[in-house]
């Protein structure tokens, strides 16, 4: 019996067809194995990190250690994507407070306010009024967000995208202070303030005890720099220089998550290193698949979009940046 076959008699949207395909293929099931492997793996490099600082003491060699600790960070955030979205456990509840772990207490990152940010972020990729990913702060991401711009916006969006990679040493900090603003705002703001406020004082405590003023600074500068730019280098190559929405543009569901998002080829290692972020299409259109599935579902979401003659976009790593650094580039003519 044929693909065409088995949906003929099914009736419905472009993607609940696709969806069918996919669970056919089982692709939706859970990886408890894989994500109990994942996690050791990760809390290994992680304590690997922390064990190796205490061990190298007062000296310049730790800013190694402060590259290497700024991956463990960055892994240890790609699990709380993962955990949010509920692709490690079936409970919510369990999901929520292995976050809390992973992102308030382990990296400083408030879990509740990201989780909430990230799902309205997948509601409407790339939406200029409705992607909170895409908010005119520092950057802008359109021609009409340039126009709008003022103060120290605009004076950044002449040449932003120089100023891109040298602004993403800040994204650590700048996650990290958001955390802690919107610490009023999440529901277990009790839980989520005293996991933060753990996380602050272990972190900064170790920091200054084992190393002298000057070179804990240079420690925390390089941490959190590099820890900014990993994240930048797993998050921004997915939307960034594809189209944007505007206004009451809203496509069906499978062309809203196709048209705005890029995939990044590349092998094992590097879904290794995305936290399997590079294969963005299929992520966005099953936010609950497991990451291992996801490679094995991009031939099948390939084919069907060349079926519909909708555009799937994948390149490159480099490639990728270069796209999103003409379009900021692009982007911010008006203002040059």
């Amino acid at each position: 019996m044929t693909e065409t076959t088995l949906d003929q008699p099914l009736r419905g949207s472009d993607f609940a067809r696709l969806s069918r395909r996919v669970a056919r293929a089982g692709l939706l099931e859970r990886r408890p194995g894989y994500y109990a492997a994942r996690t050791a793996a990760v809390a290994a490099l992680f304590a690997g990190g922390w064990t190796l600082f205490a061990l190298a003491g007062d000296t310049w060699w730790q800013l190694p250690v402060a590259v290497l600790l700024a991956v463990a960070f960055a892994q240890v955030a790609l699990l709380a994507h993962d955990l949010a979205h509920g692709q490690v456990f079936r409970s919510r509840r369990a999901s929520r407070n292995a976050g809390y772990l992973a992102g308030n207490l382990a990296i400083g990152l408030g879990y509740g306010w990201w989780a909430e940010k990230h799902t309205r972020h997948h509601a409407n990729p790339n939406h200029e009024d409705h992607d909170p990913d895409v908010a005119p702060q520092v950057l802008v991401w359109s021609e009409r967000q340039a126009g709008q711009a003022r103060g120290l916006t605009r004076l950044v969006a002449r040449h932003q995208a120089w100023l891109f990679f040298p602004l993403l040493t800040l994204e650590g900090l700048n996650l990290h202070v958001s955390s802690l603003r919107s610490l009023r705002r999440v529901k277990n703001r009790g839980v989520e303030a005293l996991l933060l406020i753990l996380h602050d004082a272990a972190y900064l405590a170790a920091v200054f005890t084992v190393l002298s003023p000057g070179r804990a600074l240079a420690f925390l500068a390089v941490h959190q720099a590099c820890f900014g730019v990993y994240l930048g280098c797993v998050f921004a190559p997915n939307h960034k220089g594809m189209p944007m929405l505007t206004g009451a543009d809203r496509p069906d569901f499978l062309r809203r998550q196709v048209l705005t998002s890029r995939n990044v080829g590349g092998g094992r290692l590097l879904d290794a290193a995305l936290g399997g972020l590079n294969h963005q299409i299929e992520h966005h259109l099953f936010p609950s698949m497991p990451t291992p599935s996801l490679r094995r579902a991009r031939p099948i979401v390939r084919a069907y979009c060349r079926q519909l003659g909708v555009p799937y976009t994948e390149c490159g790593l480099i490639a990728s940046w270069g796209q999103a650094l003409r379009h900021l580039h692009a982007v911010g003519r008006s203002l040059r």
